[in-house]
């Protein structure tokens, strides 16, 4: 059978680039609904759980005796698990129940139960519920920082860049553990520059990780994975109370802490003991409630690959980040490794967080080129800040982005370069040439960069993170070389650390660009999400919405018909008002505005030079063309058929000032036609006088091939402001008069 050619173009679609498969439960794969899923129950007998979930105390494993110790408020349990799972859906999306009294009894709920509560849900609902649970007023967004050399000066620009985006956590990678210590110390001066305030932090080795932070190099931690099943947790050589123990020795030096988990690591595992990915999310964010993190890291993160190749993969990472704020937790919503190859499933899977917002919309927007991302690719990147923004725009949402100028990203980008190199003389590093500064701020990647000892610089990052420098010493250097608000924004960060403010659940800094150096924490305690329906909760007005709409592309409508308007053409005159002739002609007939109030197309054509074309072709068909003026109407349908019923031959060209064309004939419809040219910015002055020539070939009587005209899909998208301002002028020059014959001096060229 012949093989259709639909289907073989259908199949190079970039979608099909990715792999789907059906369920298999016993492999853990499977998003939701696994026939191995437990049913919700809850049996507390003097203050004790002694059964969760169908399954009895002594057949606990080390997962279902944390959660039932630390992750349930005992005290709500017997409500939350008495209501039913229907009515509890229900309130997640009723505008009149408040998110306190959802959060209240979500605390009280076995993982069985919340599985089951989010299974009457469908995605919009859901989006609803995370819209109310949500646990800060307005979202936030984080940014990874990398690059594939480890280049410092870089890394210091791209922080400071992202900072200035707007992005209110910074986290960074490395591809060699030795270089944690440099990529640590380069963002964190970065992040400082400008306004300052951004949090940041290295993910790395928890050990290691912990070391960068009691140095005062980073102030957040989110590497804290945690497993839904037993054997996950013993072969990642953790248990939950270690997990606990660590969050709580970061949290006790001032570092926020978050944990990570979502759908699908047990199975990549091999070690889902034939659950659903939702059901072993659900038992992850209990363990990490009952831990005390302020909040977690989910939405499949670096899995999302394996529930995406499933019915309802991502639906179920929507659900995983509505069960985290349920629970009360600070939710990082995903959006970070690369989802798709296709853009329309990449960017559709973005809006289930985008529009109902999260405390973190992605858990890292490549703030680099996805080559120099070394957590794997983003889903998006630093070519996509400029689509980010207009999303905001067209919306009216906010997501964490604020527009930049050139001017001042290059600014910033520079004086962070300058600081690390000013810090790196300072402290006897290795040296950061001016070479290197430039390239940084200007650069866009990697492969803009100089070259640097690579030898030399592990050397000395081990020589840093085992000397006693902290960023005490980060901050008097740079004082000394005079880089003092910078230093003040690092002496900043750690007074705040002892402060311990931003250890509140959902936390982060709002910094000022100008006056002293003191950052504002706005959290879930201090700016709650408060949202109950229409007109409550955090809505983008203000300040944040005129930020948001200053995009640097956006431009004064009066701009883009500047070059369409010029002085009235001296080769147009009118000479009295127009007649119905007998003999053969074709009429031309023109727009109120031609050549008057606009004197060029939309394809920046002269008018008398399209004139000229047009009456070009009809003179080589020995014809003669006469122009008239439409003053009644801008509708090119009423100009052309106007000039129809004043030519002798019956034929007429309708021409409005925008360049759109049309063949009319006498006695047919107004809205119908002999040939129309709706695409005027593609319409060259070899088209008009093809126009032209069809036109007299009309009017002789012959048999006419009509004109070839090429179609721009994409026209619409560029010009169509262009064509509504366009039209305007046009319809403003309409007054009620009669059409004018007009001369036109020109040589005909036959």
């Amino acid at each position: 059978m012949n093989r259709s050619k639909r289907f073989a173009i259908l199949a190079e679609r970039d979608i099909n680039k990715e792999t789907y498969v059906e369920p298999w439960p016993e492999a853990g794969l499977a998003v939701a609904d696994s026939p191995h899923d437990p049913r919700p129950s809850l049996r507390i007998e003097g203050g004790r759980v002694i059964e969760m979930d169908g399954k009895p105390r002594d057949q606990f494993d080390m997962l279902d005796v944390f959660i039932a110790d630390h992750g349930l408020d005992l005290s709500v349990a017997d409500q939350a698990m008495a209501t039913p799972s229907l009515d509890l859906a229900r309130m997640l999306v009723d505008i009149n129940v408040p998110r306190a009294q959802v959060q209240r009894l979500a605390g009280g709920c076995t993982p069985a139960k919340l599985v089951d509560i989010v299974s009457h849900m469908n995605v919009l609902e859901m989006m609803m519920g995370l819209a109310k649970m949500r646990q800060r007023a307005a979202p936030a967004n984080q940014a990874h920082v990398t690059n594939r050399r480890h280049h410092p000066a870089l890394l210091a620009a791209d922080a400071a860049e992202a900072a200035l985006r707007g992005f209110a956590e910074i986290e960074t990678t490395v591809g060699i553990a030795r270089y944690a210590p440099f990529n640590a110390l380069s963002i964190l001066i970065g992040a400082q520059t400008g306004a300052g305030g951004a949090l940041t932090q290295c993910s790395v080795e928890e050990s290691l990780g912990l070391r960068l932070a009691l140095k005062g190099l980073t102030s957040y931690a989110e590497t804290l994975s945690v497993y839904g099943t037993e054997r996950a947790f013993v072969d990642g050589d953790d248990t939950p109370w270690s997990k606990a123990f660590l969050a709580a020795a970061y949290a006790s030096r001032g570092v926020k802490v978050r944990f990570t988990s979502g759908t699908g690591s047990e199975a990549l595992m091999g070690h889902a003991e034939g659950c659903s990915m939702l059901y072993l999310e659900a038992r992850c964010l209990m363990v990490t409630r009952g831990a005390g993190s302020q909040g977690v890291q989910n939405g499949s993160i670096s899995c999302i690959a394996l529930p995406e190749s499933l019915p309802g993969g991502v639906r179920a990472v929507l659900a995983e980040n509505l069960l985290a704020a349920m629970l009360g937790l600070e939710v990082a919503s995903g959006n970070d490794a690369l989802a798709s190859h296709s853009p329309i499933r990449k960017t559709a899977k973005l809006m289930l967080q985008l529009i109902p917002g999260t405390d973190f919309i992605t858990s890292g927007y490549s703030a680099v080129p996805r080559r120099d991302n070394l957590f794997g690719g983003g889903n998006f990147d630093a070519e996509d800040f400029d689509d980010w923004n207009i999303l905001q725009r067209d919306m009216q949402l906010d997501a964490g982005l604020r527009p930049v100028s050139e001017h001042d990203a290059l600014c910033v980008r520079r004086r962070a370069a300058q600081a690390v190199q000013a810090v790196f003389a300072e402290l006897g590093l290795p040296t950061i040439t001016d070479e290197e500064v430039e390239a940084a701020a200007t650069g866009h990647s990697s492969d803009d960069m100089p070259a640097r000892d690579v030898p030399a610089d592990l050397a000395a990052a081990d020589r840093f993170l085992n000397s006693p420098i902290t960023m005490l010493d980060i901050a008097r250097a740079l004082q000394q070389r005079g880089f003092e608000d910078i230093a003040g924004h690092v002496l900043e960060m750690g007074r705040q650390r002892v402060a311990g403010d931003y250890l509140q659940p959902s936390a982060i800094f709002v910094s000022h660009r100008d006056g002293p150096a003191r950052f504002q924490v706005r959290s879930a305690i201090n700016t709650p999400n408060d949202y109950r329906g229409p007109g409550s909760g955090y809505r983008v007005a203000g300040a944040r919405w005129d930020e948001i709409q200053r995009v640097p592309q956006a431009r004064s409508p009066r701009d883009f018909i500047d070059g369409n308007i010029g002085q009235p053409l001296s080769t147009l005159r009118e000479i009295g008002p127009a007649q119905v002739v007998t003999h053969p002609e074709v009429v031309v007939a023109v727009g109120p505005a031609f050549g008057v109030t606009l004197t060029r197309t939309i394809g920046g054509l002269a008018h008398d030079d399209v004139l000229a074309a047009i009456l070009t072709g009809i003179a080589k068909e020995g014809l003669f063309g006469r122009v008239v003026k439409v003053y009644h109407s801008s509708d090119l349908a009423a100009i052309a058929h106007a000039g129809a019923q004043l030519s002798g031959s019956g034929i007429a060209i309708g021409l409005q000032s925008r360049g759109t064309a049309m063949i009319q004939k006498r006695g047919l419809p107004r809205l119908h036609n002999l040939e129309l040219f709706p695409q005027s910015p593609s319409l060259t002055l070899q088209t008009y006088e093809q126009i032209g020539q069809n036109a007299a070939r009309y009017a002789r009587g012959m048999i006419v091939t009509p004109v070839p005209v090429q179609v721009d899909n994409w026209a619409r998208l560029r010009l169509i402001v262009k064509t509504t301002l366009l039209h305007r002028r046009e319809t403003e020059a309409v007054r009620e008069q009669p059409p004018t014959e007009l001369w036109f001096d020109w040589e005909p060229d036959v």
